[in-house]
């Protein structure tokens, strides 16, 4: 495996967005969380630059790039002190669409991502008594003449409310029909700007960082049969590649926050002194943040090899739930670290670390728990029984 991380192409990459990023400074992320404002700014500047279409094909006017690009996109945001959650799911929801989209969906509407005319930001898939288990969803789509009927509902469903359009999951063979339990789903591309308000309701979910997401309710929704991504019940198969995408994106951006919170303790340890000397001489300072390094660097030899797995079209599953892992292990361990060194004055909104405690906590349990790759990793790789 060829490790990434220095490659000059990526170089030029981390500069370009670092250049973009200093634009949009502490002050300017500070206002956004205390507001609970959408940074429409950086998202519509991020997209002039032509980040958000790094992965489109070149023939319709993106960059072409791989996933090793994009997670150094993101995780450099995350480094500069931003928050790349208000942008990523663009990257890893355009990978669906590019591999299984048809090839009418993709002319029409890949030109349109790239310039920035439409926005792909959301993807419904997680429902309230389904949770992280997707084969028991239970919002439909009935094929009724040349449309399908959605009914159901969806939450935490982010970025609806500045997307143009949106992945959707939904069972169209009831699962007592199939002969595995994930077949008989599928994937649909929902125009939210012309869905019927009464058949799509959209309740935003107050949480506790500046995260947009919501509560989807669908009634009687008419979607037409050129909605259908792919071939109808490999809906399942098919978010298997956007999901993969997904972890391996995530995991870029923990460590993008975890080298924020490293750096940004390393310099107030070396600062800050009390009882006459600096407090990163002290052990108690220096050693958790020389763990949390050592963390983050690892996690980042993870990250390279399952976007190196990925783009080559290898099967990247393990490798991205483990580098997701542990990236999101290793922010957490430098946000507290972080947090311990700054005392006090961590809990102030000026120094940006209470906003970045909180935002990094979400990885621990989003887009997939700790918990649920240990149970990956153990079944999948170990070959022990399912836990669950």
């Amino acid at each position: 495996m060829q490790i990434l991380a220095d490659h000059e192409d990526l170089s030029a990459i981390r500069d370009g967005v670092r250049t973009l990023c200093r634009r949009f400074d502490g002050e300017y992320w500070r206002k956004i969380d205390t507001a609970g404002e959408f940074p429409t700014d950086f998202v519509t500047a991020l997209t002039a630059d032509g980040w958000l279409s790094a992965m489109i094909p070149a023939e319709y006017g993106g960059s072409g790039l791989g996933l090793a690009e994009a997670s150094v996109i993101l995780e450099e945001v995350n480094r500069c002190g931003g928050n790349s959650g208000t942008v990523h799911g663009q990257m890893y929801n355009m990978f669906t669409l590019v591999r299984h989209g048809s090839a009418a969906q993709k002319a029409f509407y890949l030109p349109k991502f790239a310039s920035g005319e439409l926005r792909l930001q959301s993807m419904a898939v997680t429902e309230p008594t389904s949770g992280t288990d997707t084969s028991q969803i239970k919002t439909t789509a009935v094929k009724q003449g040349d449309h399908y009927v959605v009914n159901g509902q969806k939450v935490w469903i982010s970025r609806v409310q500045h997307s143009d359009l949106m992945i959707l999951l939904a069972r169209t063979t009831p699962l007592a029909q199939v002969a595995k339990k994930t077949d008989g789903m599928s994937l649909f591309l929902v125009d939210l700007r012309t869905a019927d308000p009464q058949s799509l309701i959209v309740r935003p979910i107050g949480n506790m960082v500046n995260h947009e997401t919501n509560e989807l309710f669908f009634d009687n929704l008419r979607l037409p049969e050129d909605s259908l991504i792919g071939e109808e019940g490999k809906g399942f198969r098919y978010i298997l590649d956007g999901l993969n995408a997904e972890r391996t994106l995530i995991a870029a951006e923990c460590i993008g926050d975890a080298r924020w919170f490293i750096d940004k303790a390393s310099a107030y340890a070396n600062e800050r002194v009390v009882f006459g000397r600096p407090i990163g001489q002290n052990q108690g300072i220096q050693f958790p943040l020389a763990e949390a390094h050592i963390d983050t660097e690892a996690a980042d030899l993870m990250r390279w090899q399952a976007c190196s797995q990925y783009d080559s079209g290898q099967n990247a599953g393990a490798s991205a739930n483990m580098a997701k892992h542990l990236a999101a292990k290793a922010s957490w361990a430098a946000a507290n670290a972080c947090m311990q060194t700054f005392g006090g004055y961590g809990f102030a909104h000026e120094y940006d670390v209470e906003r970045k405690f909180r935002e990094t906590r979400l990885y621990q349990v989003a887009p997939i728990s700790t918990n649920l790759i240990l149970s990956y990793v153990g079944e999948k790789i170990l070959g022990m029984p399912r836990s669950f």
